[in-house]
C-alpha cells in the first residue's frame, strides 16, 4: 500500500535512472531555486521580423551544481524534464543580476559573436512541485528536508514547453 509519508511509489525506480549528476543538478534547484538559462539568436534589423536560434539553453547549472561531466548538463536537463521533475519557463528570474555572469561565459560570447547582430533571450529552469518533493524525500535527510527553502513554482500548462537538445524549451 502506498503512503504518502513514503513518497510517491515511481521514486524508487526513478532513482535508479538519475545519474549523479543529475542528483547534484536536482540539489542546487532545491537548495538555491530556479536557475537562469539564456538563448542566443539573431537580432538586428531582421531579428525583428523572424530570428534563428544560434544557441539553446545556455547555464551555468553544471559548475554551480558540481557536476563532474558539465558537457553532459543538456541531457541531464532533459532526462529530469523527461521524469517530470524540472520545467523549462520562457520567463527569466526576476533579478537581472542572476544573468550578469552567464551572459559573460565563454559559449554565451562565442555563440554571439558567431553573427553580425545577436541577442539574448533570458529564460529559466524551474523543480516542479513533483521535483520538489522527490527532493525532500529522496536526496536530502528528513532534518533538511524540513528547512524552508525558495519557493518553486508549477508550470503553467500552456507554456512548459518540450526541452531542446540542449534543455532550453522549443520555439
Amino acid at each position: 500500500m502506498w503512503s504518502e509519508r513514503d513518497g510517491h511509489p515511481a521514486y524508487e525506480r526513478m532513482l535508479g535512472e538519475l545519474a549523479p549528476d543529475e542528483a547534484r543538478v536536482l540539489l542546487l534547484l532545491l537548495e538555491h531555486g530556479p536557475q537562469p538559462s539564456v538563448d542566443v539568436r539573431t537580432g538586428g534589423p531582421i531579428g525583428m521580423v523572424s530570428s534563428q536560434l544560434i544557441a539553446p539553453g545556455l547555464t551555468m547549472i553544471g559548475a554551480r551544481a558540481g557536476c563532474r561531466y558539465v558537457d553532459q548538463v543538456p541531457a541531464y536537463l532533459n532526462n529530469l524534464f523527461r521524469l517530470g521533475l524540472v520545467w523549462f519557463s520562457r520567463e527569466p528570474l526576476r533579478d537581472p543580476m542572476d544573468y550578469q555572469v552567464l551572459e559573460a561565459q565563454p559559449d554565451v560570447l562565442e555563440a554571439c559573436h558567431t553573427v553580425k547582430f545577436a541577442k539574448v533571450v533570458r529564460r529559466s529552469i524551474h523543480l516542479t512541485p513533483f521535483g520538489e518533493d522527490f527532493c525532500r524525500t529522496c536526496l536530502v535527510d528528513e532534518v533538511t528536508a524540513e528547512r524552508s527553502f525558495p519557493e518553486h513554482q508549477a508550470p503553467p500548462e500552456a507554456e512548459s514547453g518540450e526541452p531542446s537538445k540542449h534543455g532550453g524549451t522549443a520555439d
